[in-house]
């Protein structure tokens, strides 16, 4: 029999996205309506009202291609973190951000650099251009970052960081990440994975985008995904400088963010109120989980994203025989075993309801 494409093209296995609610119902002879999704890290309130004004009047001009070099939503992300506009490039979704520079920067047979229980694209991506993956062992669910300078070798082009870190929920502070941009060497890129950055408490956050100006290494990475609820029209960006961007526009392609997903960013750029109320929410959500996994006397790790990480079992199989059960209740959450966390699931956070019928099925599940 015939092999096509390349060895190391077979040996990835497809990323696994979170159940739809359409597809548990069916799954399981389910009510939608009442199903719980908490598996994607979604935000709970989905599109802001801003954003669905802004896609309405964009409409009109769906019979015409997008902007592909993204005029008014580059502008907007430059007067945002004040950048010029020619440090930006534009994905579809962040995910995409992160193959876009695999596919510049290494070459097959080169070296990527990454964390264990770090993103799972970051293997994908590192697969997809046939490269040599190095992943440092976690210290605390979380990036080691000596370790991970101490990794980079002569082959190696090219690091991911996720902060705060998905699955885990671990974070890096400032201090901790620009003494390790301090140590790669300058033909080394940096990718620094921010997508849950917005969820971070006023004195966690820092504006990373201004490192860019002193590491012409660094591309920080961000997204509409989370915070600003456009999870479905899948707009991400990179800020570094034009050195950087130049090579990742070469490889985008030209059309890879929608005119309505262009409109809706721009919109929900500047919706200080909707992220004032996600901010909210998370950090009572939050509380509301922990509160529950205390009283249950489970394990978790502390989390600085919209999700939590928690230990269901001691037994290999625990995570999926507990996720099942939970299915069985029109409850979806996130199985982690692909990750290396066979007893663990990751509960996105989500409305006060929501995070209440999660909590009342796995006491149900445990007892």
């Amino acid at each position: 029999m015939s092999k096509f494409g390349p060895d190391y093209v077979r040996a990835i296995a497809p990323y696994q996205a979170g159940k739809p609610i359409a597809e548990v119902a069916r799954e399981f002879g389910l009510d939608e309506a009442r199903i719980v999704k908490l598996a994607s890290n979604e935000n709970p309130f989905g599109v802001p009202e801003s954003s669905r004004a802004a896609m309405a009047a964009a409409a009109a001009d769906l019979g015409r291609y997008p902007d592909a070099n993204g005029f008014e939503l580059k502008a907007a992300l430059s007067s945002r973190y004040d950048v010029p506009a020619d440090w930006i490039t534009l994905g579809n979704g962040s995910n995409d951000i992160l193959e876009i520079a695999a596919h510049a920067f290494v070459q097959q047979g080169e070296a990527v650099v990454y964390s264990q229980y770090s993103f799972a694209v970051y293997a994908l991506a590192t697969q997809g251009v046939g490269a040599r993956a190095i992943v440092v062992p976690a210290r605390d669910y979380g990036h080691d970052l000596d370790a991970m300078a101490a990794a980079i070798d002569a082959d190696t082009r090219l690091v991911f960081i996720a902060n705060p870190n998905n699955p885990t929920g671990t974070f890096i502070p400032a201090a901790e990440i620009e003494a390790f941009l301090q140590k790669v060497p300058a033909n080394v890129v940096v990718v620094l994975d921010e997508a849950y950055n917005e969820y971070l408490a006023p004195e966690y956050q820092f504006e990373s985008s201004q490192w860019v100006r002193k590491y012409p290494n660094l591309v920080v990475s961000r997204t509409f995904s989370k915070a600003y609820g456009l999870a479905g029209l899948r707009v991400g960006f990179a800020i570094a400088q034009p050195a950087v961007t130049d090579l990742m526009n070469r490889i985008r392609q030209p059309f890879n963010v929608n005119s309505l997903a262009q409109a809706a960013a721009i919109a929900a750029l500047n919706d200080k109120a909707f992220l004032a109320k996600g901010a909210q929410n998370n950090a009572e959500g939050y509380r509301q989980l922990t509160a529950a996994f205390d009283e249950l006397g489970l394990e978790y790790v502390p989390s600085f994203g919209n999700f939590v990480l928690v230990k269901v079992g001691q037994d290999e199989g625990a995570g999926a025989r507990v996720n099942l059960a939970l299915l069985k209740q029109g409850v979806i959450v996130r199985p982690v075993g692909n990750y290396g966390l066979p007893q663990w699931l990751r509960i996105s956070i989500g409305l006060p309801q929501e995070n209440a019928a999660f909590i009342a099925a796995l006491k149900k599940v445990l007892a």
